[in-house]
């Protein structure tokens, strides 16, 4: 390594040199080397052109260049002596009679860290010490420099800077924990700056996200020597972020209470906000965001947005909360009156989740039902009056059941049941017209051969029974010998009119038609039986009054009219009455 400082001090020689010569000196203002190792200062000096020294002699002097304050001496070349810190410590490099000063000081340690002084003695009073000083700083760790910003990415370059200004010690350099970065390599050189020298190794790489935080470090050794020195460094890799953690979609029900989290790692700490169909709802720069629920309702179902924001980039992660409820209850049709024949379509919606199973419902019978949606539809061509009545719509999930009614009244005209008929007593004559009609109708008994009307309006001779949109009227006639045939019965309301001829039916046929031929035997049976029964008790009862001492006489039973109520029977003379008004 002698090369390096004797070419430094040629170069020096050919141009300050080549000058008119005074009192100068040459050195580092600064050298450094690690403790335990050696260092050389380079040095040179000069003297005027008129002094012809036969011998030259110098001293180095420690932290002062004034002999009068008895430095220590750290080299004599006159006397080879020193102080005693510095006794067998140190020594010139250079020839002393060619203007070179070079020393090298070996075992450093921390009490020689300090200004060294060079004074030259060229005899007499030809002495000198030069004001140009060297500082020497003692090391225990290399210099290990970052670059102003590291990238995820972007290739990175650190560098280790070792003093090499010993030629008997050269130190090696190696980088640590370098196995887990990606694409690296380690590149070295030499640099000098003012004939100080340093061994530069320079590792690059890709830094990531997971080598924020972790720490490399460049450990110097001597071959020989039972010595290393480690500088360390702790990296700080700047970052887009990352959602590290979050909920995954789940199910919750209405009325429970929810916490959503959301974990980001980024490198500065990031803007991080909570999001539902593009509106914030909660905001912080954290590198830990919470969003709660305290009341879960069927507005909180949906998907969630989970957003992370620095100056190096933005991720997003979504999920979703599924809110499950019962369903609402239904909307259904405002209660409609429609005519016969014509179309009605029945609507049911509902909400609910999951989707329920709606269906729509008359007289305990299911008309229609669907499943899994949130609207049913049921038409009816052309309503009868056999629709009309009260409909349900029901929708059930397995979180509950909700329903709805509404009525639909189909208005018709009159129909005549098949109940209507005359029937045929021994005094009497009693007319039904049962008839079904909305609205109610109005009926009358018409009778052609008298010329003759009745309604309910003559109380006397007609009353009438309501049961629904069923209405029966009954007229009741004294039996004259020829019945007043036909009998028509009409029933009107705001939709129609309609007549019907009523059938005629005897009581005693409908009791023998009830009967039947098996009926009328046994009927006949009974009363044979009976008949024979009441023969024996007469007898019985004439046998034992004749042979009565005492007899009685009795007394006679006396009987007016038939004991029959008449009950608005029309005589002949009432229907002349009738017929008059």
């Amino acid at each position: 390594m002698a090369w390096r400082w004797q070419t430094l001090l040629l170069l020096w020689i050919f141009t300050d040199g080549a000058l008119s010569r005074q009192w100068a000196a040459w050195m580092p203002q600064s050298i450094s080397a690690f403790r335990d190792t050696c260092v050389a200062i380079p040095c040179s000096f000069d003297y005027p052109n008129d002094i012809r020294p036969s011998v030259i002699h110098g001293i180095w002097y420690f932290n002062s260049p004034y002999p009068k304050n008895f430095p220590p001496v750290v080299l004599k070349t006159k006397t080879n002596t020193a102080h005693d810190n510095y006794m067998g410590r140190t020594k010139l490099l250079g020839d002393i009679q060619e203007s070179n000063c070079t020393l090298q000081i070996d075992r450093l340690s921390m009490d020689l860290q300090g200004k060294y002084y060079f004074r030259v003695d060229l005899g007499g009073y030809n002495q000198y010490t030069y004001s140009e000083h060297a500082n020497l700083y003692m090391l225990d760790e290399p210099f290990v420099s970052l670059p102003q910003e590291m990238v995820s990415g972007s290739e990175a370059e650190l560098t280790c800077r070792v003093p090499d200004n010993c030629p008997d010690m050269k130190p090696s350099v190696n980088w640590m924990e370098i196995e887990g970065l990606e694409h690296h390599s380690v590149y070295g050189s030499l640099e000098e700056s003012r004939s100080t020298w340093t061994q530069v190794s320079t590792l690059k790489f890709i830094p990531s996200y997971k080598n924020n935080g972790q720490r490399l470090s460049c450990k110097v050794s001597f071959p020989g020597a039972d010595m290393e020195y480690k500088g360390f460094v702790t990296m700080n890799v700047k970052y887009a972020p990352r959602i590290v953690d979050i909920n995954s979609s789940f199910e919750t029900t209405e009325g429970t209470q929810v916490v959503f989290v959301c974990v980001v790692d980024s490198n500065p700490v990031s803007r991080v906000g909570w999001y539902k169909e593009g509106a914030l709802i909660r905001e912080d720069v954290t590198g830990n965001l919470t969003l709660e629920l305290e009341y879960v309702t069927f507005n909180h179902d949906g998907i969630y947005v989970c957003a992370a924001e620095n100056e190096y980039g933005r991720t997003n992660k979504t999920m979703g909360l599924a809110v499950m409820y019962p369903p609402w209850k239904p909307s259904v049709n405002a209660s409609v009156t429609a005519m016969e024949g014509e179309t009605i379509t029945i609507l049911c919606n509902t909400q609910g989740n999951p989707d329920p199973i709606i269906s729509i419902v008359k007289d305990k019978q299911v008309l229609t039902s669907v499943i899994f949606e949130n609207e049913a539809v049921f038409e009816i061509p052309a309503i009868t009056h056999e629709h009309d009545g009260e409909y349900w719509c029901t929708a059930e999930n397995q979180y509950g059941q909700s329903n709805s009614s509404f009525n639909l009244t189909v208005v018709f005209s009159p129909l005549v049941l098949l109940e209507s008929k005359c029937t045929v007593s021994k005094d009497t004559v009693q007319c039904m017209c049962t008839v079904k009609a909305n609205p109610e109708p109005y009926i009358l008994f018409e009778l052609p051969e008298m010329n003759l009307t009745v309604s309910e309006g003559d109380p006397e001779f007609v009353y009438s029974q309501r049961n629904g949109y069923i209405v029966s009227s009954i007229l009741t006639l004294q039996k004259d010998r020829d019945l007043p045939k036909p009998i028509l019965c009409s029933a009107t309301n705001l939709y129609g009119k309609k007549v019907h001829e009523l059938p005629f039916q005897d009581t005693d046929t409908l009791v023998w038609a009830k009967i039947g031929p098996v009926g009328a035997v046994v009927v006949f049976v009974i009363l044979v039986a009976v008949g024979g029964y009441f023969i024996k008790t007469r007898e019985k009862k004439n046998m034992t009054e004749s042979s009565s001492f005492i007899q009685t006489e009795a007394s006679p039973t006396s009987c007016s009219g038939n004991g029959k109520k008449n009950l608005g029977k029309i005589e002949s003379g009432e229907i002349s009455s009738l017929e008059g008004k």
